[in-house]
C-alpha cells in the first residue's frame, strides 16, 4: 500500500503548494492596454435587510471619484422588512442618480435578474451592501475595460481591523486566495470574479437562474467561453470587515457547493478542448473539492504501514487535528493560539468542503445565510 500512499500525498500536495508554485513561475499573458475612460456605469446593490450597511455604502459611492451624470445607482430592495427601503428612499430624493427597486423576496439572482432590463449603461458596477470603496476604485476598473479583451474586472478586497487570531488566519487564507486570483489573471484569466466588487460589459450579462449560488462565476464565464478575459485590478480597492470561523464556514460551503452547481451550466469547464484554462481549473476548484476526501484517503492509508511509520504518521495526523479542534477551547493570548488557529481555519475550509456535497440532497436556497461580521451597529 506504500505506492497508492505515496501518490495520495503527491496529489495533496500538489493541490496545496505545487500548482500555486507552478502557477507563480508561469510567463504573465498579454498585457491589459489600460487607459483612463469615463463610460456610463450602473452600480448595482442587491440587498435584503441591509439597513446598518446601507447609508454607508451610498455614501461611499457617492464620493467615487466619477463624473456624476455617467453614474447611476440602483438599489434593489429583495423583500426587506427593515429601514432598507426607507434608507434608499431617503436617498434617492436627494440624489437623482440614485433609484429604489423593490422585488418580491425571491434571493439576490432573482433580485439582480429583475434589475438588469433596467439597466443601459456601457458596464454594469456589481457591489454588495457591506463593503466600503476608495474612492478611486471604479475609475482604475473602468481603465481596464478599454482593452476590448477584457469581459470583466474585480478589485481587491481587503479585511480591515483583526482583532483576534482567529479572524487573522480567516484574512490570510483571503489573501492567499486573491494571490491565486491575480495570478491567474497575470497568466491568462481569473474563474471567476470577486462576487461583491467587479466591472462587467453590460452586453455580457444575462439572466441569472434563481437557484445559482455563484452569480459571481455565472455570469462572468459566459463571457469568458465567448473569448473574454475576466482579470484583477489590484489598485480598486474595496474594504470589508473580518469574519467569524463559523460564518466563513457557512459562507464556503456555499461558494464550494456552487463549483458543483456550475457544471450543469457549464459542462464545457470540464473540456480541455474548450476551457483553456482547463488544468487551472481542475488544480484549483476541483482540486479544492477533491480535498478533503484525499486528506480522509491519506488517514486511512497510513494505517497501512508498517511500524514505526504507521504510528508516526497517524500519530501527527492525529495531533494536527486535534490541535485545531482545541483551537476553541485556547486562550487568545497562549502562544499556542498561533498555531491553533490556522490549524483550524484549515480544517474548517476542508469540513466546508466536504459538506458542500450536501448541495446534491437539499435545496440550493437552503445555503443561504446572513454572512455576520463585527462591523458597525
Amino acid at each position: 500500500m506504500t505506492i497508492p500512499l505515496c501518490f495520495v500525498a503527491l496529489l495533496i500536495l500538489y493541490i496545496l503548494v505545487g500548482y500555486p508554485l507552478l502557477l507563480k513561475l508561469r510567463p504573465s499573458g498579454p498585457r491589459i492596454a489600460k487607459q483612463a475612460q469615463t463610460p456610463t456605469v450602473t452600480a448595482l446593490i442587491a440587498v435584503k435587510n441591509g439597513a446598518p450597511w446601507l447609508a454607508a455604502k451610498l455614501d461611499s459611492l457617492l464620493r467615487l471619484d466619477y463624473p456624476s451624470p455617467l453614474l447611476s445607482i440602483l438599489v434593489v430592495s429583495d423583500g426587506s422588512t427593515d429601514e432598507t427601503d426607507s434608507i434608499a428612499a431617503s436617498y434617492a430624493v436627494l440624489h437623482p442618480h440614485i433609484q429604489l427597486q423593490r422585488v418580491p423576496s425571491g434571493g439576490k439572482c432573482a433580485a439582480l435578474t429583475a434589475a438588469f432590463p433596467k439597466i443601459q449603461s456601457e458596464l454594469l458596477f456589481m457591489t454588495d451592501v457591506r463593503q466600503i470603496l476608495d474612492p478611486g476604485s471604479l475609475r482604475h476598473l473602468t481603465a481596464c475595460m478599454s482593452d476590448p479583451t477584457v469581459g470583466a474586472v474585480s478589485g481587491e478586497m481587503r479585511i480591515r481591523n483583526q482583532e483576534t487570531l482567529e479572524e487573522s488566519s480567516v484574512s490570510l487564507y483571503w489573501r492567499f486566495e486573491t494571490w491565486l486570483r491575480h495570478a491567474l489573471s497575470r497568466v491568462d484569466s481569473m474563474l471567476g470574479v470577486t462576487g461583491p466588487f467587479y466591472l462587467i460589459r453590460r452586453s455580457l450579462v444575462i439572466p441569472v437562474p434563481s437557484q445559482i449560488l455563484l452569480d459571481d462565476m455565472f455570469l462572468p464565464l459566459h463571457g469568458f467561453f465567448l473569448g473574454y478575459r475576466l482579470i484583477a485590478e489590484p489598485a480598486a480597492v474595496a474594504w470589508d470587515y473580518p469574519t467569524s470561523l463559523q460564518t466563513e464556514f457557512r459562507r464556503k460551503v456555499r461558494t464550494l457547493a456552487g463549483n458543483y452547481q456550475l457544471l450543469r451550466y457549464y459542462p464545457q469547464l470540464l473540456s480541455p478542448i474548450k476551457n483553456r484554462l482547463w488544468v487551472d481549473y481542475v488544480s484549483y476548484k476541483i482540486g479544492r473539492l477533491l480535498l478533503p476526501h484525499l486528506l480522509i484517503l491519506f488517514f486511512m492509508l497510513s494505517f497501512t504501514l508498517s511500524s514505526p511509520w504507521s504510528l508516526v504518521l497517524v500519530s501527527t495526523q492525529l495531533l494536527a487535528y486535534g490541535l485545531a479542534f482545541a483551537d476553541r477551547f485556547i486562550a487568545e493570548r497562549s502562544p499556542l493560539k498561533r498555531l491553533s488557529s490556522p490549524a483550524a481555519t484549515f480544517a474548517t475550509m476542508m469540513c466546508a468542503a466536504f459538506c458542500a456535497q450536501c448541495i446534491f440532497f437539499m435545496p440550493p436556497q437552503k445555503l443561504w445565510s446572513p454572512t455576520r461580521t463585527r462591523g458597525p451597529a
